[in-house]
C-alpha cells in the first residue's frame, strides 16, 4: 500500500467514550483516498461514489497519529476503486496497528460534474502495475 496522509486525533474529535468519532474517521479515509485517486488520475476533479463496508478494528484516542494508505484495486473507464486503510502509529514500539479498512470508489468527472474518461494511458500504465503486482503475490 502506498502511504497517502497522516492525521491526529485532537480532542475536538473525541465521542464520550473517550474515542474518535467514526464519522471523523469515514472523513478522513475519503479525503485521502481522494487525493490519491486525483494524484492517480492526474485531475483533482475526483468525486466520491461509493464507500464499502468500514470495519473499525481497533480505537483511536486523543494525540494518536493515524497514518493512511491506499492501493489501487481497479480502474474502469471514468472510476477508480481503491482499498484504504487506516493505521495508528505507536511511537514506543514503533509499530502500525490497523485501524479500520475500506474500499472505496471515485469518479473523474468534468466541470458540469458528468463522468469523464481517465486518460487510457494511465489506465494501461495502472493495469500493468496491478497485473505486475498479482504476479508477485
Amino acid at each position: 500500500m502506498h502511504y497517502v496522509a497522516t492525521k491526529i486525533c485532537r480532542t475536538s474529535e473525541i465521542g464520550i467514550n473517550g474515542n474518535l468519532f467514526g464519522g471523523t474517521m469515514l472523513s478522513w479515509l475519503d479525503e485521502a483516498g481522494a487525493a490519491y485517486a486525483g494524484y492517480l488520475c492526474r485531475d483533482p476533479n475526483i468525486v466520491t461514489l461509493k464507500m464499502e463496508e468500514v470495519l473499525f478494528k481497533r480505537p483511536v484516542k486523543i494525540s494518536h497519529h493515524v497514518r493512511i494508505y491506499a492501493r489501487v484495486y481497479t480502474m474502469g473507464k471514468s472510476s477508480i476503486t481503491l482499498d484504504v486503510e487506516a493505521r495508528r502509529f505507536d511511537f514506543d514500539k514503533e509499530l502500525e496497528e490497523s485501524v479500520c479498512s475500506t474500499r472505496m470508489v471515485y469518479v473523474k468527472i468534468d466541470h458540469q460534474g458528468n463522468p469523464t474518461p481517465i486518460d487510457p494511458r494511465l489506465r494501461e500504465n495502472m493495469d500493468q502495475s496491478i497485473s505486475d503486482l498479482m504476479q508477485r503475490l
